[in-house]
């Protein structure tokens, strides 16, 4: 036994003094695998769980990021719907195209995707499509007609209730007001008489203009007036949807549903890029689309259906519009649906006309994620949405493909990762050289060599081999 060191005696004989106690040798220590974790955060279990789809790891723990609203649809989420809000150049797009191509990996998964941007007389989301195998639903005013796609708002396979509230919809936008009394009575009348006297075709709007114009005497006998006072009623009503059949929108929804559109794809395009976002149209087209799609794409099966929408200010921010998917998202919580709202400015549709309706879409977003923005618009974006204090603080600090993102109250900053698979299909060099921001969230993404992208890259690409691609 080595001679015991004079300065350890000296130090236990100093404490048995002071505290009338020699040390004791110190047990090893043992802990669990939970505690652990507590300790450590970044080997913890994403806080959201972890099944569903990648999105990329929290900033704060170093964690991974999993997102899935229908997994998490009934324990952490009471809707299962999304809004994204962010300005061009942030990384939004880049988030929406690997969110789509990640959740088609699993069988059971069909997207719907209202592509409202686009240069070159395609949309944003043409390459995409095409690395698919998927030909992209292109409407177009412009198109001849032996090519042009087109929707037929009385579609026998809507319900009568719901073409009367599509044309009535129609009518608002473009009006810009809401339908009296006399001229809806014109236009339900009209309406009527032509689901019930056309039977060897579909009903077209052209049916419907002519009967606004040429009322039946039946018609103002039921209100006992003169057959002029019902044709005056119906004036506005027939000039409207004149617009769609020999106006500047005429080609899209002047006759039968084109025949071949695939809905059992899982990736369903509507190229709306020919279209100007900035124009009465665009709330007209989405309308329609989103209509014709409740009616015959959403059905009580088992498939998990998303259906994102670009610029969707054009619906939030519309009235009669707003009231249309209010319904359809109501739906979505018994048919499997997620709504996916993509939006630059919080403030486009809660200062408008349709604050009311706004706020009420706004509600059923139970996953909201918020990209860089300025410090006053930050905070009224907090104030809208409930955001805690340090989340509007940093919100004007985020670089491109970072965002705040909160899940019913489950607030994280979470960095986006993008795979080198996916990289081509969501940086397009267009958009790179026209964008500094977005070249610069393109460098700000993690590399290849990253370990934690390499991981993210693994996991992403295996969903193909055990689920497949639907």
């Amino acid at each position: 036994m080595p001679p015991r060191d004079p300065l350890s005696a000296i130090t236990e004989a100093f404490t048995s003094l002071l505290f009338g106690r020699t040390e004791t040798t110190r047990l090893p220590v043992r802990t669990s695998t939970g505690q652990a974790q507590a300790v450590y955060l970044p080997t913890a279990a994403p806080g959201l769980g972890d099944s569903g789809v990648i999105i990329g790891r929290e900033v704060y723990s170093g964690k991974g990021y999993i997102y899935d609203p229908f997994q998490l649809y009934g324990q952490q989420l009471p809707a299962p719907h999304w809004l994204v809000l962010g300005e061009s150049g942030n990384g939004k797009s880049a988030l929406e195209k690997t969110y789509v191509l990640r959740q088609l990996r699993f069988r059971d998964r069909q997207i719907v995707v209202l592509d409202a941007q686009g240069e070159d007389g395609v949309g944003e989301w043409n390459l995409i499509a095409q690395e698919l195998g998927i030909t992209p639903i292109r409407l177009d005013p412009m198109a001849t007609l032996d090519c042009n796609v087109r929707l037929n708002p009385l579609d026998p396979a809507i319900t009568t209730t719901g073409q009367l509230a599509l044309l009535r919809t129609i009518i608002e936008v473009a009006l810009g007001r809401l339908l009296d009394e006399r001229s809806g009575f014109a236009l339900k009348v009209a309406h009527a008489y032509v689901n019930q006297t056309t039977t060897d075709r579909q009903p077209i709007l052209t049916d419907i203009v002519e009967r606004l114009r040429h009322p039946l005497p039946e018609a103002a006998d039921a209100m006992n007036v003169a057959l002029e006072d019902v044709r005056a009623w119906g004036l506005d009503v027939a000039l409207v949807l004149d617009r769609l059949v020999d106006g500047d929108l005429r080609g899209m929804f002047d006759g039968p549903t084109t025949v071949g559109i695939d809905l059992d794809a899982p990736l369903i395009v509507f190229d709306l890029s020919h279209i100007d976002r900035n124009s009465i149209a665009m709330p007209i087209l989405m309308a329609i689309v989103g209509v014709w799609l409740e009616h015959t794409w959403i059905r009580p099966d088992r498939k998990k259906r998303i259906f994102l929408v670009e610029e969707a200010w054009h619906i939030i921010n519309s009235p009669s519009v707003a009231q249309l998917f209010q319904r359809l998202l109501k739906f979505g919580r018994r048919l499997g649906l997620s709504f996916v709202a993509v939006v630059h400015h919080l403030s486009d549709v809660v200062d408008g006309a349709a604050a009311r309706e706004a706020a009420a879409i706004l509600k059923m977003a139970s996953t909201r994620t918020i990209y860089a923005q300025k410090s006053d618009e930050a905070r009224s974006t907090g104030q809208v949405l409930g955001l805690p204090r340090w989340a509007v603080e940093i919100i004007p600090t985020l670089t491109p493909g970072m965002a705040v993102w909160d899940v019913n109250g489950n607030v994280q900053v979470v960095k986006h990762l993008v795979t080198e698979t996916e990289r081509p299909l969501v940086f397009t060099d267009r958009a790179m050289t026209e964008s500094s921001s977005m070249v610069l969230a393109e460098e700000q993404l993690p590399t290849a060599e990253d370990p934690f992208e390499a991981e993210t890259e693994a996991r992403v690409m295996s969903f193909e081999k055990r689920q497949g691609v639907g």
